[in-house]
């Protein structure tokens, strides 16, 4: 079997146009920055992260993506994703005030076609056991999402 493109997953229908706008661009930023990145991830706490990132020496970045103020205001769970990340950053586009996005976090700012940093997140490594457990999560989801690509009819219960 061969492909002319890359097969391309469906949108879910959970993310709003501009949410999956700048899920577009955060994601071609990090592949840019050499960073593979899925999205939607469950975390082992309950939480779901828009994107993870993974660099090629095993560091973990998530993006929270806030497509407007109230999306901000509203849902203030981001505290609950540091201890499954190296990094972590908000993600917006250009129609939302930046002012609103605490300083303490990283920043980035795109649109359908990429993405800027704004301002790096601070570092906080994850110890050794919560990383490979966050590793072991990223590759099985990743594998599992593959695989329904190729294979729809699968028992998406098997991963």
């Amino acid at each position: 079997m061969s492909f002319t493109a890359e097969p391309i997953p469906p949108e879910d229908g959970r993310q709003s146009a501009n949410a999956a706008m700048v899920m577009r661009g955060v994601q071609r930023l990090l592949r840019a920055h050499r960073f593979e990145s899925i999205t939607e991830l469950p975390l082992r706490n309950g939480r779901r992260a828009d994107v993870m990132a993974l660099s090629g020496d095993g560091r973990v970045h998530i993006i929270e993506v806030k497509s407007s103020i109230i999306d901000f205001r509203t849902d203030q769970k981001w505290g609950d994703y540091l201890e499954f990340c190296d990094r972590f950053y908000f993600a917006t586009h250009a129609g939302v005030p930046l002012e609103i996005f605490p300083e303490q976090c990283g920043l980035i700012v795109a649109d359908q076609f990429g993405a800027e940093i704004l301002r790096d997140a601070p570092e906080h490594p994850l110890n050794a056991a919560r990383r490979k457990a966050v590793l072991v999560s990223f590759a099985r989801t990743a594998a599992g999402r593959l695989h329904g690509l190729y294979d729809p009819g699968r028992d998406p219960t098997l991963g």
